[in-house]
């Protein structure tokens, strides 16, 4: 199976953000490149928040290019068999942390949002991934700053979507 057509199984399967979903899917049906980056027209991406639920808090990667603190995440790759498998690679790399796991469940949000030209928008499927006992970060390229933030201090630094994902991620825990 493609990736592009585990997008769409993804997509199909999930219940929550209908509208938004189906913007998603219709995107993908319009853009039979939309799973990459060089489709201008708008692209899906992939992110996983990185958790410590026994310690209460988040890993966020202060991005590079946008200044923000963010989940980790990014463009899907031609060798990434599902879209589960970029989330949790993308977490892998940007955070460094060698054993992260999905949390079950599979997709937990969708998060449309506006990016800079060439390109228009990106569709981001996001994950949340469980850090294991001990885990150590380390700052990749792609990042400014890596922290751990209390589950009470993320809406103060980070925006509305990292926040709507760590609600999403709580109830799933």
């Amino acid at each position: 199976m493609s990736l592009y057509d585990d997008a769409v199984l993804v997509l199909k399967g999930y219940e929550d953000q209908p509208e938004l979903c189906q913007a998603y899917l219709d995107q993908l049906a319009a853009h039979p490149d939309g799973m990459w980056k060089a489709c201008e027209a708008g692209h899906l991406t992939a992110s996983a928040l990185v958790i410590d639920p026994s310690r209460g808090r988040v890993l966020l990667t202060l991005h590079k290019k946008l200044g923000m603190w963010l989940q980790m995440g990014g463009h899907c790759e031609p060798g990434d068999p599902t879209v589960e498998a970029a989330a949790l690679r993308e977490a892998t790399e940007e955070s460094g942390i060698a054993g992260l796991t999905l949390l079950p469940g599979g997709l937990v949000r969708l998060d449309r949002h506006p990016i800079p030209p060439p390109c228009n928008w990106h569709f981001d499927v996001q994950y949340a991934a469980l850090a294991p006992a001990g885990a150590a970060e380390t700052i990749s390229d792609e990042s400014l700053d890596l922290r751990w933030f209390a589950y009470d201090e993320v809406a103060g630094v980070a925006d509305g979507s990292v926040v709507q994902l760590l609600e999403a991620t709580r109830v799933r825990l």
